[in-house]
């Protein structure tokens, strides 16, 4: 800060006498000042008392109030304006004077190098050097908030539409002025320049409350964006372990999630098994490179696994070409998968053959008992496992399709959970029995899927080919042969027919031998 300045600081912006006045003017090669006003030559407007220059100020509020600057060549219109606009605020505003253009411009750099506000600037226009509107246009460039005003009794229409243009003239005052006038123009530009002060520092914090706006909503997109690849590889971890744990087993054993599992978690319950099997496979894998083999095997699960889904089941084990599926509640859940199965197999079939490729057959099992649905394995290594009487059966029966060259066998306990048996097209085939010590147990066809005209046939000779089953049991062969003929000779496309034919001849002859 200079010299000047320091002097202006330490006497809270009192003016210089007269002879300071003329060393300033000098050293800065300005001509010769205009003749000051006596006192009986100033005007009633403006007051003819001193400035104090012995208070001492308190530097730490003064720098926190906005600064009013005055400018004005003639110390007296300097005092008389200072002390007026003192009165009018009441100590709210420091007001600064200045004698120049160029000592109101260092003023200027010297608060905003104190980071202090400049509210509003009074010029007069006519002054040594730099004319009012020019300096006015100066610091209008550099605090452009500022409220300029401009005050003197000489001015040209074009230095006050100079100033208008180029510095945005708030308003034009005479000399003399009239206090009241004075004080509303002053009063009224200090508003405006409080509003506008206030409107910039709301959109300074509305701009920096965008900005952090714009940072969070970024970063929560970013979160977002995180939690969504999160989720949906969640999903597909999810839809992963679904493949290898079905959804339903987590049900059975009441878990939420697949890490709820632990190893010898399991449930007892009423369940029906379905044991599937194609016929001839090793035959047929043989014919295949290993290639073709997994791709024939996927092609016929993946037609076969949703049947077995919409009908309430879920696959418990694939062995092969062997699927073991499950179902509770009712058993008819499992016999219409059946069904569905052996349908869904033929339209296979038809597709094959147009490819040119051997048609399939599949033999398929069912029984229903106490199952034990749960978890085997080690620490490292475990797996779903459905362990009973039933698993067996189900296997038995898939066993006997091939020996009665049947496509669905189901044993009397899945018979007797049927809702409504005559559902079906169901007949009576045989009796077995697990394990040597087990009960023998009846074992019924169901023949709903077979082609409509063997069905019909089927259904026409149903209660002779019970009889004779019957009979068969009862070790009366020469009767259950006369009636197994009449069947085959009715229906020769009876397959099962034929295999009681033949065991009945072997036993008459075997019984002709021993007599």
């Amino acid at each position: 800060m200079n010299s000047i300045y320091k002097h202006r600081d330490r006497t809270r912006g009192a003016v210089r006498d007269e002879s300071s006045r003329n060393r300033f003017l000098a050293s800065k090669s300005y001509p010769k000042p205009k003749q000051t006003c006596s006192l009986s030559a100033i005007p009633s407007g403006y007051s003819s008392h001193p400035i104090s220059t012995e208070e001492k100020p308190d530097r730490t509020s003064e720098c926190s109030k906005p600064v009013i600057l005055c400018v004005d060549d003639e110390l007296m219109i300097l005092n008389s304006l200072k002390q007026e606009l003192e009165l009018v605020f009441d100590n709210k505003y420091t007001i600064e004077v200045a004698e120049c253009g160029e000592e109101a411009l260092e003023v200027l750099e010297d608060l905003i190098a104190e980071n202090r506000e400049l509210a509003l600037v009074i010029s007069d226009c006519i002054m040594p050097q730099m004319r009012g509107d020019e300096l006015l246009q100066r610091i209008h460039e550099i605090s452009p908030q500022t409220i300029k005003v401009m005050l003197t009794g000489q001015a040209g229409i074009n230095e006050v539409v100079n100033a208008i243009n180029h510095a945005n003239l708030y308003r034009y005052l005479t000399k003399p002025w009239h206090y009241a006038d004075l004080q509303l123009t002053i009063q009224a530009a200090i508003n405006s320049y409080l509003k506008k002060r206030q409107i910039s520092t709301q959109n300074e914090q509305l701009r920096a409350v965008n900005q952090e706006l714009k940072k969070r909503a970024a970063a929560r997109a970013k979160t977002i964006d995180i939690l969504s690849h999160r989720e949906k590889t969640l999903d597909r971890l999810n839809h992963a372990y679904q493949r290898f744990v079905p959804d339903r087993f987590l049900q059975y054993l009441q878990k939420d999630s697949i890490v709820d599992v632990e190893l010898g978690d399991r449930i007892e319950q009423n369940m029906s098994v379905l044991y599937s099997d194609i016929r001839n496979f090793t035959a047929l894998s043989e014919k295949m490179s290993p290639e073709d083999n997994f791709k024939f095997i996927n092609a016929y699960l993946s037609r076969m696994e949703p049947t077995i889904l919409e009908h309430q089941g879920f696959i418990e084990k694939y062995m092969g070409d062997a699927i073991i599926a499950v179902f509770g509640g009712n058993a008819d859940n499992a016999v219409k998968s059946g069904i569905e199965m052996l349908r869904t197999l033929e339209r296979y079939n038809r597709s094959r053959q147009k490819i040119d490729r051997q048609p399939i057959s599949i033999g398929l099992g069912i029984d229903t008992g106490n199952l034990m649905l749960g978890t085997v394995g080690g620490r490292s290594r475990m797996d779903s496992a459905a362990i009973g009487e039933a698993v067996f059966l189900a296997n038995r029966l898939e066993q006997l399709t091939k020996q009665y060259r049947l496509s669905l066998l189901i044993s009397q306990e899945t018979f007797a959970h049927l809702e409504n048996p005559f559902d079906y097209q169901i007949r009576y085939i045989d009796r077995v029995r697990v394990e040597s010590q087990s009960q023998w147990r009846a074992v019924f066809e169901v023949f709903d899927a077979d082609r409509a005209d063997v069905r019909q046939k089927k259904l026409e000779t149903k209660s002779d080919f019970e009889r004779a089953v019957v009979l068969f049991g009862q070790r009366q062969f020469s009767a259950a042969l006369d009636l197994f003929e009449a069947c085959w000779d009715y229906n020769p496309q009876d397959a099962v027919t034929r295999v009681y034919l033949h065991r009945c001849g072997q036993l008459l002859q075997r019984g002709r031998t021993r007599t």
